[in-house]
């Protein structure tokens, strides 16, 4: 019984809001489980997804949080 837990942030998505639509989500869902069937052989029916949103705020990279990231790579491409 697999459960994947994807976290992503809350923008930048296709829809250009500021969270996951439910047909994205839908769309992960669907994905991941299959793939789980085809690379493992993990029945659909027993493979579970959790989608978690996270606040951008709340996401870091490189010791700094994203939007702070973001500025200071900005910065050196100037």
């Amino acid at each position: 019984m697999p459960i994947v837990t994807i976290q992503v942030t809350r923008e930048g998505n296709k829809a250009g809001t500021n969270a996951v639509t439910a047909d994205e989500k839908a769309q992960l869902i669907k994905g991941v489980s299959e793939l789980l069937l085809e690379v493992l052989n993990k029945p659909l029916d027993t493979t579970f997804v959790v989608i978690q949103e996270v606040e951008l705020e709340n996401w870091g990279v490189g010791g700094v949080p994203v939007p702070e990231y973001r500025r200071q790579k900005q910065a050196k491409k100037a």
